[in-house]
């Protein structure tokens, strides 16, 4: 059984040989990226089994994309290449904090074009937990392709996350991103957001009220990414953060979803003879579950790239007890 099949993008992020504006660069460094495909490398290299749907150009990138995933051990059965676009780039600038800007090339680009006919329904079956994203939900194919997925995974029993991972420029406005992703969120179970998302989708910054009203439209668990302060987490019986790990930042760029991995592997590994709401019921189960997801996330961005930068099952165990030695 596979633990984890994401659906959503993957295209090539041209990462800078400088920080700063992308006008001011003089040179790139071509890596693999994608947020749902960056978390299918991220559940694979932490040890567990991953799958990834999505669409990619019939050209070099494309097949170079294929390449990475295969090489990381994903199951490419969903991957679709075609000939009606190109594969998506995007050029990544970093600010002196390791912060990061995109510029998007995709007019339309490959993945724009996903359609619910290139959907396998198969590896929706043998999902553990269905995870997408809000980009695919931008065009109407693709907008339509990803949610009829995630009906489909719930019908099947199947746990589903959502990351928003909001690229405002991608959207005709803020109105109507908010609006089609509050209409999504009812079908996921395990919701995650950044504080400024969350901002963005209930209209206030409060940790307590904002995380209170995203439950309320049904996730089961609401899970709020806060940089170098940590997570806070709400369920219908507690709320709570957990602290961050200190790390020297280098490029901040796939850290959020290395956090999702990292997160759905330990959902994965612990519903198994169990519920969703089983495993989240017990607080303390919960605190450990985040910790190990901001682990993997920490030391992520303590490196340059995205999957490049992923860490294996090992580093992350080894860099959780280094610091717990030094409490």
């Amino acid at each position: 059984m596979t633990d984890v099949v994401s659906l959503g993008e993957m295209l090539i992020d041209f990462m800078p040989d400088r920080r700063g504006n992308l006008a001011d660069v003089e040179t790139f460094r071509k890596a693999p990226g994608g947020a749902p495909a960056n978390v299918a490398v991220a559940v694979s290299r932490l040890g567990g089994q991953a799958a990834f749907i999505g669409k990619m150009g019939r050209d070099p990138f494309g097949r170079f994309l294929v390449e990475v995933l295969e090489r990381e051990g994903i199951d490419t059965r969903g991957v679709v290449l075609t000939d009606e676009a190109k594969t998506g780039l995007a050029f990544v600038a970093l600010d002196e904090r390791g912060d990061r800007s995109f510029l998007f090339y995709r007019d339309p680009s490959a993945d724009m074009l996903l359609r619910q006919a290139d959907v396998n329904e198969q590896l929706l079956r043998e999902g553990i937990v269905f995870h997408f994203g809000s980009v695919t939900q931008v065009h109407p194919e693709s907008r339509q392709a990803t949610v009829t997925a995630a009906q489909r995974a719930r019908e099947f029993g199947k746990i589903v996350s959502f990351d928003v991972n909001l690229r405002l420029h991608l959207w005709p406005s803020l109105q109507a991103a908010v609006q089609q992703i509050s209409e999504t969120v009812p079908l996921c179970d395990i919701l995650k957001v950044s504080e400024e998302e969350m901002e963005w989708l209930t209209g206030t910054s409060d940790l307590p009220e904002g995380s209170q009203t995203l439950l309320q439209k049904g996730p089961q668990l609401v899970v709020v990414t806060l940089g170098d302060k940590g997570t806070y987490y709400r369920t219908a019986d507690f709320a709570g953060r957990v602290p961050a790990f200190r790390v020297q930042p280098v490029d901040t760029t796939g850290a959020g979803d290395a956090f999702v991995g990292g997160l759905l592997l330990q959902v994965c590994d612990r519903v198994k003879g169990r519920s969703l709401a089983q495993v989240i019921g017990f607080e303390e189960e919960l605190r450990e579950v985040i910790r190990y997801a901001n682990a993997v996330g920490a030391l992520t961005v303590t490196r340059p790239g995205a999957i490049p930068a992923l860490p294996t099952k090992r580093e992350v165990y080894d860099f959780m007890y280094a610091h717990r030695a030094k409490r």
